[in-house]
């Protein structure tokens, strides 16, 4: 049930009834602005790019780096040099390792690149795409320039008896995700902790102030102090006797209640 409002003066029409099960605007959060397309499309393929060129550096350094597994040609066969060696393992370790520190560098940067307009799907996806890629050219990269895949021919021209290293290769797959997983994750952990900020709406019970109506004001209440003393406990000596008599009485008598006072004693049915 809704109360109408009361009109501010004499004359001026009721406002209309107030719906109780309206949501206050105050506690309405406005509506996000949604980013344009092209420049999200813009810095999604900047930082696939970005991984892309990153990923020649690692394949470089990978071929420089990753220690290398060394045979030997006999008249017979073509031997390892070290059987029991883990030349290959290392190899994966070196790949895994230089892919940890590309994703971490990678998602730093974008981070503070892409902080002040906060973030965004975009930037998620390129690094994940790019560091994707980029271990992917690292690792094509770094067999094609390394040593042939073709071992007969390596033999032949090392000469026999002369040791020379076989083509360097990633036996572990897996360490080709290693880059984009980790600048996701810092890129997750990095906008939880230093990320753009969005205003926290206010609490349930603010709300605005009721609006006063048009063409008046609101009155002020008047206030009036509590008793204190011996006032609190006088009666109003001012209030009208008819007031008073009424006060006790039955509604539609003259005079007071008789039945409620025991020294007349009760009242004889009618």
């Amino acid at each position: 049930m809704t109360v109408p409002n009361t009109p501010a003066g004499p004359g001026a029409e009721p406002m209309p009834a107030a719906d109780p099960y309206a949501v206050d605007p105050y506690l309405q959060k406005p509506p996000r602005e949604r980013q344009p397309l092209l420049p999200e499309l813009r810095i999604g393929a900047l930082l696939t790019v970005a991984g892309v060129l990153l990923g020649v550096v690692v394949g470089l350094l990978w071929l420089w780096l990753a220690p290398r597994v060394m045979l030997v040609a006999t008249s017979d066969a073509i031997r390892y040099v070290d059987p029991e060696g883990e030349q290959r393992a290392g190899a994966d370790g070196v790949f895994a390792l230089l892919g940890l520190g590309a994703g971490l560098l990678s998602a730093l940067v974008a981070f503070l690149l892409t902080r002040q307009r906060g973030g965004g799907i975009a930037v998620a996806a390129g690094l994940g795409l790019g560091g994707l890629a980029g271990s992917l050219v690292a690792w094509q990269l770094g067999v094609r320039l390394g040593p042939s895949t073709d071992v007969i021919a390596n033999a032949k021209a090392a000469g026999k008896g002369v040791e020379f290293s076989s083509a360097i290769d990633l036996g572990a797959r897996g360490a080709l995700l290693v880059w984009p997983m980790a600048a996701l994750v810092l890129l997750l952990i990095l906008s939880a902790a230093l990320g753009k900020r969005e205003e926290d709406p206010p609490p349930y019970w603010a709300g605005t102030p009721w609006p006063a109506p048009e063409g008046g004001s609101v009155p002020p209440v008047p206030e009036h102090p509590a008793p204190q003393g011996d006032e609190a406990a006088a009666p109003d000596a001012e209030a009208p006797a008819a007031d008073r008599e009424q006060g006790d009485g039955v509604p539609g008598t003259d005079g007071p209640d008789q039945s409620l006072r025991p020294e007349h004693g009760p009242v004889p049915p009618a």
